[in-house]
């Protein structure tokens, strides 16, 4: 078989299995049999070999310790000491508790390296508030939604420990690279804000004197220091991703029971639990996804698709639009992981060839896979919002979509002008990113 009948089979089994409402992970292990069987070189028993040797990586440990951590920083009460920081900052604005709402998820995302614990803890406790103000419930799921996508953006990141696990890209460059655009998103949402609460009259908040604002960040000052302890330390060489994901697991720990005395020891198996379930999930998913890419390399179907793109003289704008727009489409339907190990693997030689940085590429692929938490049929982020904040999916659509295409421009800019991302790697890791 050829590359061209080989995707076909993949994508098409694939296609028709997520339409029928089987899991993603199990659609991925699935839609590969079919090409094992008819493939007479192929044995199912290799199917279960490219799985166990995808988990068999060190750097995948740092997957459930981040998780784990951005579980106990929610039940410490964390996020309420940030949403208090954020209020003493940006309250004051028209729209006060949406800019809130941004600045928290932008201070949470420091923390957490998760989107959904973004969502989960912080729309918990904001959406009711922001409804009980009379902010449209619409706007509050929306916002909330939007924001928590800085989650895997801003660093530590949950999904560029993968992406550069898989790609071999510094993952101390991932992390400094998505500083700056985590900003400008930040940014564009708090642009948005304002614009809606000029229009719609929103409450504004009594500016906070200085003295509370000194509170404010003394409150949160220790949980603040996580991004520094764990981006630091990798920068500067202390520890490696997964060691600074059990440091951050024992500093969370530390917090969390003994600091603020927030945690309970009777509650610590439960917040095992729940962690170990998340990671259970999006593990699986990276075994039967790892199956699925080791398909598509075998059958030389990323070379294929290189002579393709050779062929139409794209260059390293042309590529980035490209993969945007590729990666735009897959999130909208499965997990940003499995959409890494699948898409990113394929298109990964297709930046190298044009002479794309590994690291520009990755912040593209993590950003717009990032979007796709928000945009239906999958948009778990923004499931979790409008959950909470008892609305259709649908009612808040509108609102997320003005919402985005400001995120979007954000992007483009990411995508014309590379070395506004890769200037802070460059400067402070220039023996590993050039």
């Amino acid at each position: 078989m050829g590359p061209a009948e080989v995707a076909a089979i993949l994508f098409g089994t694939f296609g028709i299995l997520v339409f029928l409402r089987v899991p993603v992970a199990f659609a991925l292990g699935l839609a590969v049999v079919p090409v094992f069987f008819i493939e007479e070189r192929l044995t199912p028993i290799l199917l279960m070999r490219e799985m166990f040797k995808s988990y068999n990586a060190f750097v995948l440990l740092a997957v459930p310790f981040f998780l784990l951590a951005a579980n106990l920083m929610n039940h410490s009460g964390i996020t309420d000491r940030l949403i208090r920081l954020a209020r003493a900052m940006v309250g004051h604005l028209p729209g006060g508790l949406g800019h809130v709402n941004v600045v928290v998820s932008m201070l949470f995302a420091g923390i957490s390296g998760s989107s959904t614990a973004d969502a989960a803890g912080i729309g918990s406790l904001l959406i009711p508030q922001m409804k009980k103000e009379r902010y449209d419930s619409s706007f509050a799921v929306a916002i909330t939604a939007c924001s928590s996508v800085m989650g895997v953006i801003i660093p530590p990141s949950i999904l560029m420990v993968v992406w550069g696990g898989l790609m071999s890209v510094s993952i101390g460059g991932l992390f400094l690279a998505g500083v700056v655009p985590g900003i400008l998103i930040a940014g564009s949402q708090m642009l948005t804000v304002y614009i809606y609460a000029r229009r719609r009259g929103y409450p504004i908040h009594a500016r906070a004197t200085f003295w509370e604002l000194m509170r404010a960040v003394g409150g949160a000052s220790l949980a603040l220091m996580t991004p520094i302890i764990i981006v630091g330390g990798i920068v500067g060489g202390f520890f490696t991703p997964t060691e600074a994901s059990v440091v951050a697991v024992i500093y969370s720990l530390v917090l969390g029971v003994f600091v603020y005395r927030s945690i309970k020891p009777s509650e610590l198996p439960k917040v095992l639990y729940d962690s170990a379930r998340f990671a259970a999930i999006t593990l699986f998913c990276i075994g039967t996804a790892s199956a699925f890419g080791w398909s598509l390399a075998y059958f030389k179907i990323p070379a294929a698709l290189v002579a393709q793109i050779e062929a139409m003289g794209l260059g390293i704008v042309g590529i980035g639009i490209m993969s945007a727009l590729a990666f735009l489409l897959i999130g909208m339907f499965i997990d940003a992981i499995p959409a890494i190990i699948i898409l990113g693997t394929v298109l990964f030689p297709v930046a190298q060839h044009v002479g794309m940085h590994p690291i520009h590429f990755a912040i593209i692929g993590v950003i717009s896979l990032a979007f796709g938490l928000v945009t239906p049929p999958y948009g778990l982020c923004l499931l979790i919002a409008a959950s909470i904040g008892q609305i259709r999916l649908i009612d808040a659509l509108r609102d997320v979509t003005v919402i985005l295409l400001p995120m979007l421009v954000v992007l483009l800019i990411i995508i014309l002008a590379p070395d506004l991302i890769l200037a802070l790697p460059r400067w402070l890791m220039p023996n590993f990113v050039q």
